[in-house]
C-alpha cells in the first residue's frame, strides 16, 4: 500500500459518468463483480441506467474521489424495505483502502439499518471490505452472473 489518499464522496453529477464508465470496462474488476449489466460496453445502457438512478429519490449515489480524483462510487437502494449498498472502486486503486474508507464515510451519514450488500462468493477483496465495515454473513443463493454467463455463488452481508 502507498500514501494514504484523502477520500471523499460527493453526490454524483453527470460530469463523473464518464470515468464511471471508464472503471466499468476493466475485465477482471467485471468478473469479479459479477453481477454486471449484461453487456458492460454498451454506453448508451450505462447512462440511460445512472439517469434513472440519478432521478430516483430512493437511491443515493455518491462518488468517491481520492486526493481529489475520481476513483469510483457508492451507492444505497432499498429492496424489499431494506436498504441495499454497492460500491465500485477503480481497479487501479485496489488494495489501497479506498474501498473500506469511502464505504465508512457513506454507512456514517447513512441512518438506514439494517444494511444489506450481495457479493460474489469468490470475491475475496469485497468481503474482506464488507467484514472490515462490521458486515456479517446473512445467507447465500446461487444467481445468475451476467459477466461469468452462469449462476455462481452469490453471499448476503448484513449490517445491523
Amino acid at each position: 500500500m502507498g500514501k494514504p489518499h484523502v477520500v471523499t464522496l460527493r453526490v454524483t453529477r453527470d460530469r463523473d459518468l464518464d470515468a464511471l464508465f471508464a472503471f466499468g470496462q476493466h475485465e477482471e474488476a467485471v468478473r469479479m463483480a459479477a453481477f454486471t449489466a449484461p453487456d458492460p460496453t454498451d454506453r448508451a445502457t450505462f447512462d440511460a441506467r445512472w439517469r434513472r438512478l440519478l432521478a430516483d429519490p430512493g437511491v443515493d449515489a455518491r462518488t468517491v474521489r481520492a486526493d481529489g480524483e475520481i476513483v469510483g462510487s457508492v451507492a444505497r437502494w432499498f429492496d424489499d424495505d431494506v436498504a441495499e449498498i454497492t460500491y465500485w472502486i477503480d481497479p487501479a486503486h485496489w488494495g489501497e483502502g479506498i474501498a473500506t474508507r469511502a464505504m465508512r464515510l457513506f454507512l456514517d451519514v447513512m441512518p438506514d439499518r439494517p444494511v444489506r450488500a450481495r457479493v460474489a462468493a469468490d470475491n475475496a477483496g469485497s468481503i474482506a471490505v464488507l467484514e472490515k465495515l462490521g458486515f456479517r454473513r446473512a445467507g447465500s443463493a446461487m444467481s445468475f452472473a451476467n459477466a461469468r454467463g452462469t449462476e455462481i455463488e452469490e453471499l448476503v452481508y448484513r449490517l445491523a
